[in-house]
C-alpha cells in the first residue's frame, strides 16, 4: 500500500498556513517568519505546534487567535489551495491501494482533498491524526492506516515532505520516500529528509511513478 501525507505532498497547503500562523503569532508578539516555521515545525498536528512554541516564549497565546488562525485557512482553502504540481497525473499511475495519513484534523483534510479534487481517488481511506493517540512524529496515524486497510505496516511505502512525517513512518516500520515538490520547499530540505531516513527523494510528482513501481515490493516476510 502507498500512504501519502497530505498537506505539501498533496495539496499545496503547508504555505497558505505557515504563512497565516507566522502572521498572527507575530502580531501577538512572538516574531517568527513563514520559512521558521516550516523548516522547523511542519509535519505535526496544528495544536501542538501552537502549544509547543507557546512554551517556548513562555506566554499562552491570546484567547481566539488559534481559531482565527484556522478560519483564515479554512478561507484559503475554499478560495487558494492548489493540487500540488502534476499529483492528478502522477496518482494516475500508481496501482492501488492507496490511502491518505495526515496530521490535519479530519474535516479540513477531507475538505482539502475534495477542493482539489482528490478525495474520490482515496476515500475512503483517509485517517487523521485526530483519530489516534498521538501525532507525527509518533507511529500511530500510519499504523492505523495499514490497521484500517488490513496491510502490514511493512509493506507499506510512505510519501512525506517533513522529518516529522519520515520519524512517524519509520517508526511504524514502513519504508518513506521524501517529498520536495511542494511550494514550500528549502534549499536543504531533500537533505533533511535524507538524513531523517528516507530512502530517497523527488523533487516532482513526475518523478514519483517510476520510484514507487521499483519500491513498492514487500520486503521479505511482509504481506499484504
Amino acid at each position: 500500500m502507498i500512504i501519502f501525507d497530505c498537506d505539501g505532498v498533496l495539496v499545496d497547503s503547508e504555505i497558505l498556513s505557515n504563512a497565516i500562523d507566522a502572521e498572527l503569532m507575530t502580531g501577538a508578539g512572538h516574531l517568527i517568519s513563514t520559512k521558521d516555521l516550516i523548516q522547523t515545525w511542519i509535519g505535526r498536528p496544528k495544536h501542538e505546534i501552537w502549544a509547543a512554541i507557546a512554551a517556548e516564549r513562555g506566554a499562552p497565546w491570546p484567547e481566539g487567535l488559534i481559531e482565527q488562525a484556522d478560519a483564515r485557512l479554512l478561507r484559503a482553502i475554499e478560495t487558494e489551495l492548489r493540487a500540488v504540481e502534476g499529483v492528478a497525473e502522477a496518482l494516475l499511475h500508481i496501482d492501488p491501494p492507496l490511502a491518505v495519513a495526515s496530521s490535519s484534523a479530519l474535516p479540513k483534510l477531507r475538505r482539502s482533498l475534495d477542493r482539489c479534487g482528490l478525495l474520490h481517488v482515496f476515500d475512503p481511506h483517509i485517517y487523521s491524526a485526530s483519530q489516534v493517540a498521538r501525532g507525527k512524529p509518533a507511529p500511530d496515524v500510519f499504523l492505523f492506516a495499514a490497521a484500517q486497510t488490513g496491510v502490514d505496516p511493512a509493506a507499506c511505502l510512505v510519501i512525506e515532505d517533513s522529518v516529522a512525517g519520515v520519524t512517524a513512518a519509520l517508526a511504524a516500520g514502513m519504508r518513506v520516500v521524501g517529498f520536495t515538490g511542494g511550494l514550500h520547499t528549502y534549499p536543504d530540505h531533500g537533505k533533511r529528509l535524507r538524513d531523517a531516513g528516507a530512502v530517497e527523494v523527488v523533487g516532482h510528482m513526475r518523478e514519483l511513478p517510476a520510484r514507487v513501481a521499483l519500491l513498492r515490493t514487500p520486503r521479505s516476510g511482509a504481506s499484504g
